[in-house]
C-alpha cells in the first residue's frame, strides 16, 4: 500500500450483504465495534474477532487500529 491510499478515506456506509461479498472474494477487514458497554453486553450478536473500543476511547486508541485493510466500524 503505497503512502497515497493510507491516508483518510471518506467514510462510506456499506450492507453486510456487501461486507460478505467482498470477503468472498478475499478481500481483509478489521472489525472495530465502538458500542458503549451497557449495550455491547446487552447485544445478542457479536462479531468474532472484533476489536472494543468505544467511541469515547478511539481518539486514544487509533494506534491499534490495523491500516493494511479497510476498517468496518458500527455501533448502536
Amino acid at each position: 500500500m503505497t503512502v497515497e491510499t493510507q491516508q483518510a478515506m471518506a467514510p462510506t456506509r456499506v450492507t453486510a450483504d456487501e461486507i460478505i461479498e467482498r470477503m468472498n472474494r478475499g478481500e481483509k477487514f478489521a472489525f472495530l465495534d465502538t458500542r458503549n458497554p451497557k449495550a455491547w453486553g446487552d447485544a445478542k450478536t457479536k462479531v468474532v474477532g472484533a476489536m472494543r473500543i468505544t467511541s469515547d476511547e478511539l481518539g486514544n486508541q487509533l494506534d491499534k487500529i490495523p491500516r493494511d485493510r479497510a476498517t468496518i466500524t458500527y455501533c448502536t
